[in-house]
């Protein structure tokens, strides 16, 4: 497999060609710019897999293709923001978000050999992902939940809501009111619903609204344990896999 890096910042190009020789794919050139991309697939034989940095520092990569026909396989690295990425997904187009992660960077490799092998043809539109990068999808996240009370239908606004927790196979949403409430939902759907910035699931058992944080408790096997304004029922505990993220979300 003849692959190609494409990324203008050299430590990082070196740091993803590493990470390529622990899973055994070998990379055969590293190009930095535009203008030396252009003059390289002019005078080359086209690689199989691209990985390539969407930012160069002499303009978007989109104006190689502008020049010169690739019809090599490529996966974008990126460090754009969650619309552009909402963007991609929804477009179907492989990608690995910066800092690149070891265990991505491998399911990308499987993913494209799984498609290498059924032999589909390359098809992206160069044009229609600038686009999508110009002017991403703005993402709605959902600004109610709904339960039925007897015969009645009671609208809650997520603003509302102070957490949600999984108990007995049920949802539940606890308000700044201090009422629960359950719900047909599950944890694992709230993750396309919520707005990530305000909410973040901090355990199996748990997502949390950062605006109804009273305080935060360093905990046993470095976890922390979350005082929210209203919950008292059980302990809110960030799981020790999540107390990472968790300290990076609330900056």
């Amino acid at each position: 497999m003849h692959v190609l890096i494409i990324e203008d910042e050299r430590p990082s190009a070196r740091r993803l060609q590493r990470m390529l020789d622990k899973i055994d794919v070998t990379v055969a050139t590293m190009l930095h710019s535009v203008e030396e991309a252009i003059a390289w697939f002019q005078e080359n034989e086209h690689p199989d897999l691209i990985f390539l940095d969407i930012q160069l520092s002499d303009g978007l990569s989109f104006e190689i293709f502008e020049v010169v026909t690739v019809n090599s396989a490529i996966i974008f690295t990126t460090a754009f923001d969650e619309y552009a990425l909402q963007a991609f997904k929804l477009n179907s187009i492989d990608y690995l978000l910066k800092p690149i992660d070891e265990v991505e960077l491998q399911a990308a490799v499987v993913q494209y050999k799984k498609v290498q092998s059924k032999m589909q043809p390359v098809a992206l539109n160069f044009d229609d992902i600038k686009k999508l990068l110009t002017n991403p999808v703005v993402r709605e996240y959902k600004k109610r939940y709904t339960t039925k009370i007897g015969q009645h239908i009671k609208m809650i606004p997520v603003d509302e809501i102070e957490c949600f927790y999984s108990e007995n196979k049920g949802t539940y949403a606890h308000t700044v009111a201090g009422r629960d409430y359950l719900l047909d939902t599950t944890l694992e759907l709230l993750e396309e619903e919520l707005e990530p910035k305000t909410f973040f699931r901090i355990s199996r058992k748990f997502y949390i609204n950062v605006n109804e944080i009273k305080d935060i408790i360093s905990y046993t096997n470095s976890r922390l344990q979350i005082k929210l304004n209203s919950y008292k029922e059980q302990e809110v505990i960030v799981a020790r896999e999540r107390v990472k993220d968790f300290k990076i979300w609330l900056e």
